[in-house]
């Protein structure tokens, strides 16, 4: 088994099983992050670099930056589907309750965009937004999957954590990073009572930030509070 030399025995078998749940051998994995490390470190001392860099990377093929992750098993559940539709919430008008919760998301974390997001089979819905333009009614509120990074914090039912998705091996050509709208993404999944993500509290940044364990506990503090909302008269 390949192993890095100032890992002890656990650590290394860490590294193994990290590599193995990500689809990969210990040394593609351990390349992409140090790529990935390289991309910040030149972001941060010689931008005028960045470019030639990224492209010999995304020709070695260190990078797999052609596809993300597979979410589609997760985002069609029927179940899952069910407990959106139980909400009764999808292209409802706006909800003051739920524009307290992202403005207090965005006050808590000094941000200045936030939202509250549902993830339907082929489309994202914006429940509740701040600092978005053009969000007054609710077709103006939804957008296309392939538009979203809300749909894998809800496929992976866990907290995603991006500080700089310009440098990440995965996200690093989403759309919405290569047009520069997003660069640190904060997200929380929203979890029905059956245990389903049906959507996101979210947080995030053109420019990078660094999150740290209170962001994410303030984040999922709220995010609980808008799934008591969401799901207070449902036992989907």
């Amino acid at each position: 088994m390949p192993s890095i030399q100032r890992f002890d025995e656990w650590l290394n078998r860490k590294l193994e099983e990290c590599a193995r749940n990500a689809g990969e051998d210990v040394n593609t994995y351990v390349a992409r992050a140090v790529a990935s490390q390289m991309v910040a470190d030149v972001r941060r001392t010689e931008a005028i670099h960045l470019k030639v860099l990224v492209d010999h990377l995304s020709e070695s093929g260190v990078f797999h930056t052609d596809s993300m992750p597979d979410v589609e098993t997760v985002i069609s559940d029927p179940d899952r589907l069910h407990a959106l539709d139980a909400t009764g919430l999808l292209d409802s008008p706006r909800d003051e309750a739920f524009d307290r919760i992202t403005r207090a998301a965005a006050d808590a974390l000094d941000v200045r965009l936030a939202a509250l997001t549902l993830i339907a089979a082929d489309r994202q819905y914006f429940l509740s937004t701040l600092g978005m333009a053009n969000m007054s009614s609710p077709a103006d509120r939804s957008i296309p999957l392939d538009q979203s990074i809300d749909k894998y914090t809800v496929a992976d039912g866990n907290p995603l954590v991006l500080e700089d998705a310009r440098s990440d091996a995965v996200f690093m050509k989403h759309p919405v990073v290569r047009s520069g709208a997003v660069a640190a993404y904060l997200g929380i999944p929203l979890m029905s009572r059956g245990g389903h993500a049906i959507g996101t509290l979210c947080v995030y940044d053109d420019k990078p930030r660094q999150w740290g364990t209170g962001h994410i506990q303030i984040l999922s503090d709220l995010a609980q509070v808008a799934a008591e909302r969401l799901f207070g008269h449902t036992t989907a």
